[in-house]
């Protein structure tokens, strides 16, 4: 966990120091608190009430302000629900990206050492009916 002290761009940089010959595969995830959304509200407000204006014009009544307050919260309840669910699925999207290019490694490789084990299997195969035939050959020079 990172708290940010300063607004801006943040880099994160990894250190390949362990093996530089060797593949790695990389999975990082972010995920932002409420905190910046907070900040956002703060500055949505110091921006003037503009976006406001309905709100004023629809609370005749101290029922409709509760009301008005009641799905403000459960709006913004939802909207976080939904952003989390969004960074769930970046996450499980990442996972299967990460077991997809695995798969797909293996593959290759027993692709390649089936490849390898048919061509030895047919070498072998070749060299033991030679051998056989050799065994049946007839040498000798004598005629009958």
């Amino acid at each position: 966990s990172v708290e940010p002290t300063e607004a801006g761009d943040y880099q994160l940089c990894f250190d390949n120091s362990f093996s530089t010959i060797s593949e790695k595969l990389v999975f990082f995830e972010l995920i932002f608190d409420s905190a910046q959304d907070e900040e956002e509200e703060e500055e949505e407000e110091e921006e003037g009430d503009e976006g406001d204006a309905w709100v004023e014009a629809a609370e005749p009544q101290e029922t409709l302000d509760v009301k008005m307050e009641d799905i403000k919260e459960s709006i913004e309840t939802m909207r976080s629900r939904l952003e989390r669910s969004i960074q769930m699925q970046t996450l499980l999207r990442a996972f299967e990206a990460r077991d997809r290019n695995l798969q797909e490694s293996n593959l290759s490789r027993v692709n390649f050492w089936s490849a390898v084990n048919l061509a030895v299997v047919v070498v072998v195969a070749f060299l033991q009916v030679r051998l056989l035939k050799s065994l049946f050959e007839d040498r000798r020079t004598t005629r009958t």
